[in-house]
């Protein structure tokens, strides 16, 4: 077929197409097919974690990886607040949302990436959001701050997290470049460093792979964790702050909460009483304080009860309602028997089920309940303190409570 109209008006025209059903058609035009189906691809991709990026036409996006690997605007963002606001070096670009970003705080970026036509597509895009402070250099960090002469306010580094048959990385000083390695030269030529690592990563191996780490940030959207960003400020010695984890949660609206802790006031806490029985309401800390373990400190700050050591749920008679988390109101709490495993589920044939501490999972325990998901109760199986099972029933607690 002979598609008579503009690029721009093929890609509105078929965003929502499927996208393998249009590479099959023969469709001829003046512009590369290919590559305009990769761009409505890409859109798809980036819909929602950047929409602002999605809905201008002429932003151009080199890959479908590219997409898949950058920074979410709500992201980009926080990680904004952590540049200096001087001259900042973003070593892997990629898609330049991160850099985007950082260039609205810092007087003065470079956007490095070794692949050409990441940079290609990045000048157009920084020309195109009329962004004027960025200078794109195609190279390779490592070889770039071999050569470069230049010492930064913020030096911002994002390691690629594949390996071999892409198989995911977790552990820093597997991931390219190593920045383990790399670190006394990021040191020669930066102030303020700042890492991006998976969040799937384990916290206390990275504190011992890097002991300059001053800040550690977890960073949820929606508390689904995203992100670990560690900070390493050379200007301040690590010994005089000791590390503080940030716990951040990003909500749908982009409002943020954030909970932060040192880590040697939580290992030094002692371990939080445990009642035999819950009370009015329910707390689930949110995903940044459960991966950063902050299981003490927080029961301290807003003072509340663990249910068991391992459960990582809480509770109190008092309505809390600045805790950083969910908070349920108890509607029961019964005891897991076979008894009540034939009356909850009649009683409560629509229920959101978690498990926390408990030897089923969801799904087994949704299967022997015969309930479904969904409706206004939430059922938490759980252990409380003696390794009492019990089922937990509650409704999300009201801010006017």
């Amino acid at each position: 077929m002979k598609y008579q109209r503009s690029l721009q008006e093929f890609m509105t025209q078929y965003s929502d197409a499927d996208v393998n059903r249009l590479r099959l058609m023969n469709i001829q035009a003046d512009f590369d097919v290919p590559w305009a189906i990769l761009q409505i691809e890409a859109r798809r991709k980036i819909r929602h974690k950047l929409p602002a990026w999605a809905s201008r036409m002429e932003l151009v996006f080199p890959s479908i990886l590219s997409t898949e690997q950058c920074s979410s605007e709500q992201t980009a963002r926080y990680k904004q607040q952590l540049a200096k606001a001087g001259d900042l070096a973003d070593l892997t670009g990629g898609l330049g949302i991160d850099t985007y970003y950082f260039a609205q705080k810092a007087s003065q970026v470079v956007y490095v990436e070794r692949m050409a036509e990441y940079c290609q597509a990045a000048r157009s895009n920084f020309k195109s959001l009329d962004v004027n402070n960025i200078t794109v250099v195609e190279d390779d960090c490592t070889h770039f701050l071999q050569t470069c002469e230049r010492c930064f306010d913020t030096v911002y580094i994002d390691p690629a997290r594949r390996g071999a048959g892409n198989k995911r990385l977790f552990a820093l000083d597997e991931c390219e470049p190593n920045v383990v390695a790399l670190m006394p030269t990021l040191s020669q030529h930066a102030h303020r460093i700042v890492v991006k690592v998976s969040p799937m990563a384990d916290i206390s191996a990275l504190l011992t792979l890097l002991p300059e780490i001053q800040e550690v940030h977890v960073v949820s959207v929606r508390n689904e964790c995203k992100e670990l960003l560690l900070v390493i400020d050379n200007d301040t010695p690590v010994g005089e702050k000791g590390v503080t984890i940030f716990c951040v949660d990003i909500d749908a609206a982009s409002n943020t909460s954030t909970f932060s802790f040192k880590i040697d006031d939580e290992k030094l806490l002692p371990h939080s009483t445990y009642g035999k029985e819950v009370e009015q309401y329910l707390y689930e800390p949110n995903a940044s304080i459960l991966k950063a373990g902050a299981f003490k400190s927080v029961a301290v700050k807003y003072g509340v009860a663990k249910l068991q050591i391992n459960s990582h749920l809480y509770t109190s008679n008092e309505y809390l309602p600045d805790f950083p988390g969910r908070k349920f109101e108890i509607v029961e709490v019964i005891d897991f028997n076979s008894k009540s495993l034939k009356s909850v589920g009649k009683q409560y044939p629509f229920v959101n089920l978690s498990t926390r501490n408990f030897p089923l999972s969801v799904a087994e325990l949704q299967k022997r309940l015969k309930c479904k998901d969904g409706g206004d109760f939430y059922l938490f199986a759980t252990t409380l303190a003696e390794n009492r099972k019990v089922l937990i029933v509650a409704r999300k607690a009201s801010i006017n409570v």
